[in-house]
């Protein structure tokens, strides 16, 4: 298959699946094994940023100057940095790591220490940017579907509103979503993993957990 084919498939099931044509899976109780999956191949572990006080984005917020924005606090610095040791110690040595641009994703994503972090645009939070909200996800769902089913695990580092129209449901700060990649179909959705105070936990995918969040669903603050 040409790259020139291969891009226009990929975006082809983007469209599909920011539209809901295409809907993830949601795996069962009964399989979720966060260590044995994390190191395997064609995992995706959509993170969201680490805690950093605040809601939303403050009224001069600016891409490039991370003063003009939200960012983590010490105890965010700490869960970004738990995360990144649990992680290792489950099989994790290193990872391919993106995060959108906010800078509170970017620290999130260095502070794993999980290998060097590319920033992507289709990670930047769309919370107060609803009109583009339908092109981030096109583009997320593109990248997914150029990523081999049996690559390394990815690590995505976002926002709460892009973890909810992939994963159906949202996550609090610092805590994730385990995605196994699918050729030609939506990601499955295998669990979700929260990083506390007492530690990591690992759950199932909600109850009812479509897969998809609609349009109208609430948003929180990113």
């Amino acid at each position: 298959m040409n790259q020139v084919r291969r891009e226009w498939i990929g975006w082809l099931v983007g469209w599909m699946l920011a539209l809901g044509v295409l809907m993830p899976a949601v795996a069962t109780a009964s399989e979720i094994d966060f260590a044995t999956r994390l190191p395997q191949g064609g995992h995706v572990l959509m993170l969201r940023h680490a805690h950093a006080p605040g809601f939303g984005d403050p009224p001069h917020f600016k891409l490039d100057d991370c003063t003009t924005q939200r960012n983590l606090d010490a105890s965010g610095r700490a869960q970004a940095v738990a995360a990144g040791d649990w992680l290792r110690g489950h099989g994790v040595k290193a990872a391919r790591v993106y995060s959108s641009q906010w800078c509170r994703s970017l620290e999130t994503a260095r502070l794993l220490n999980l290998g060097e972090v590319t920033p992507l645009p289709a990670l930047n939070s769309f919370f107060e940017r609803t009109h583009e909200r339908v092109s981030s996800l096109v583009a997320l769902n593109a990248f997914f579907a150029r990523q081999p089913a049996d690559g390394p695990l990815l690590i995505l580092v976002t926002h709460f509103v892009n973890i909810q129209a992939i994963a159906g449901f949202g996550v609090g700060s610092g805590e994730g979503v385990l995605l196994q990649l699918q050729p030609g179909e939506a990601p499955r959705v295998v669990g979700r993993l929260d990083f506390g105070a007492s530690g990591a936990r690992t759950h199932p995918a909600p109850q009812g957990a479509t897969g998809r969040a609609e349009p109208a669903a609430p948003l929180r603050p990113q």
